[in-house]
Formats: structure tokens, C-alpha cells, sequence
């Protein structure tokens, strides 16, 4: 008798109920950097971005601060800073670039390899033997991290004190603690400042020549001078108009602090050197008040005091 040969049937898998979405491949992701090239074009689309934008400083703004964009992409990418506080934080004092004191502190701070900056203050309040370090811990080893101790006698050594408008006449504990953080982060942490000195550090230590107005001859009965060059001239003593009775105006010294301040704001905020020429030459004849006024709206960073002032300070009515 044959057996009868059963053939298994399989049963087709059912329908799923919903498609099956493919999972996408991860894509690559590029770091901006100058190392490579697509690293470099993600910088410089980055830069054209910032360059576009009201809230960075004047200098990163336009076609011509692209550069500068790039350069200060780099600088936040190497310390771990957001790029908009590296550019509201760097400052060009005399050409040269310079940290804000308080962004170099958070940015120590904030490096994850030390207990916040604390300060040590030795000596009594008052005396040149004043002074401040700057501490913290190491959290990988647990030790207490010192460094130097800056003391007022110091800063008189050094020229910082003495020095016309010095912030460290006018507030010493601060510039103390300051100045004992920058050293203390130089010291054990280098690599979060890069190499650079804080704008406060570069003020103290760069000399300017003392630019004297010596006298000013104004003709009786003469109206003054209006053109904004030739009243340059006349406030510098070049170029005098002739009088048979001339008055004769002895004008102060205007120290080296003053022209550095307004050297420095007039090159962050774009100004022309004619208003800069002319607020050298006439602050003196200013008296203590309007003076101090004027250098207060410029450090407020008022673009438009220099055009409101300098009549006033170049003399004109």
C-alpha cells in the first residue's frame, strides 16, 4: 500500500499594521576648526553669521570684522567659552589683545578642574604692605594651590600706582584681587588665557608719552577758531593766528593715563582721529568736571560724545 506524501504549506507572514521606517545613518559631524577644511568653511559661515549681527561689538561687525569673527571662533573653541562672551571679553588696548579680568576669573572658575577662585588678603588696609593672593583647590589631588601675593608696595615699584587716573588709587582692593587672579591663572592654568594678558595688565604697563599743551593765544576781538583742523592747530600752539594783543592761557598737563583711555575707546568704537587729535589737545582746557564728564561718556562707550564735546573741549561756542 503507497503512502500518501504530505507536502508542509507555510502561512505568509502577516501585513504589519504600520511601514517600517528605515533608521537614517548617522551623519559626521565636523568641529569648526582651522585644521581642517570643512572645518575651516564651517568657521568662516559661522563668521559671516556673527559679522551679521547687532549684539557683537563693532569691531566683529561687517565684511571687515569677518576676520576677526574667525579669529575669535578659535579662541572660544580653545578655552571652551561661548563665542559671543570671548568677543563682549576681548579687548584691544594699544593694538594689543587683552582678557576683561572678570571674564578670565569665570572662565577658571567654570574649567572644572579647581574649586572657584578665593582671595587671601595680608598686611593692614592702607599701608604699601597690602596685598592679596589668589587660592583654590585642585579637585583631582585635593591640594591647596597658592599664588603670589601682589601688595601695594608692589604696584608702586612697578610704575601701576603712580600713574594719572590709576584705578589703583581709586579702587586697590579690587585691582589686588584682580591682578593676583590673572597671576594665579597664568600661573597653574596658562592655557585658559592663552598667552594673553588682561586689558587692566596692559594699561598698567604700557607707557605713553605725556603729550603737553603749552600755551594757547586767543586774539582780542577775534572770534574763535571754527574749522576743526586749524583749531587742532591752535590748541596745539602749531599754528597761532596773529594778534597785537594777544591773551595767553596757560593750559595743564593732561597725564598719560587720559590720552591711553582715549586712545584705546576711540580705536574699539571706530572714531575718527580728528575727534581724538582734538580731544587731546583741549581736555585741559576743560575744568575737573567737564573733563570727568566727558571721559565718563566715553567710557560708557556714547559714540556720539565725541561729536557733542569736542566744540567744547576744542573751545568753539
Amino acid at each position: 500500500m503507497e503512502r500518501e506524501t504530505i507536502t508542509p504549506t507555510r502561512t505568509p507572514a502577516p501585513e504589519p499594521m504600520y511601514p517600517v521606517q528605515s533608521h537614517p545613518q548617522p551623519q559626521q559631524v565636523i568641529s569648526m576648526s582651522m585644521d581642517t577644511v570643512q572645518g575651516f568653511e564651517g568657521l568662516q559661515r559661522a563668521a559671516k553669521m556673527l559679522s551679521c549681527s547687532a549684539l557683537v561689538p563693532k569691531e566683529y561687525q561687517g565684511a571687515a570684522g569677518i576676520a576677526s569673527c574667525v579669529i575669535a571662533l578659535n579662541l572660544a573653541a580653545r578655552i571652551g567659552a561661548d563665542p559671543l562672551m570671548v568677543m563682549q571679553n576681548l579687548y584691544i588696548v594699544h593694538g594689543r589683545p587683552g582678557w576683561g579680568a572678570q571674564f578670565l576669573i569665570a572662565t577658571f572658575n567654570s574649567c572644572g578642574r579647581f574649586t572657584a577662585l578665593r582671595y587671601e588678603f595680608v598686611g593692614k588696609e592702607g599701608e604699601d604692605a597690602w596685598g592679596c593672593r589668589a587660592w583654590a583647590i585642585e579637585k583631582a589631588t585635593g591640594e591647596r594651590i597658592e599664588g603670589a601675593v601682589v601688595t601695594i608696595a608692589l604696584a608702586r615699584k612697578e610704575g601701576w600706582y603712580q600713574k594719572p587716573g590709576s584705578k589703583w588709587q581709586t579702587m586697590p582692593q579690587q585691582m589686588l584681587m584682580y591682578r593676583s587672579a590673572s597671576w594665579f591663572i597664568k600661573a597653574y592654568a596658562p592655557e585658559l588665557a592663552m598667552g594673553l594678558q588682561t586689558a587692566e595688565e596692559i594699561g598698567d604697563i604700557i607707557d605713553v608719552t605725556d603729550a603737553t599743551v603749552t600755551e594757547v593765544q586767543i586774539p582780542a576781538g577775534e572770534p574763535p577758531v571754527r574749522s576743526r583742523r586749524s583749531r587742532v592747530e591752535a590748541l596745539k600752539g602749531n599754528a597761532v593766528p596773529k594778534a597785537s594783543e594777544p591773551t595767553t592761557h596757560q593750559a595743564p598737563e593732561l597725564g598719560a593715563s587720559h590720552i591711553a583711555f582715549l586712545k584705546a575707546a576711540a580705536e574699539k568704537q571706530g572714531i575718527d582721529s580728528v575727534y581724538v587729535d582734538e580731544a587731546i589737545a583741549g581736555l585741559p582746557m576743560l575744568d575737573s568736571v567737564a573733563r570727568e564728564a566727558f571721559l565718563d561718556d566715553v567710557a560708557a562707550g556714547n559714540v556720539e560724545s565725541w561729536e557733542q564735546w569736542t566744540p567744547k573741549v576744542g573751545g568753539a561756542a
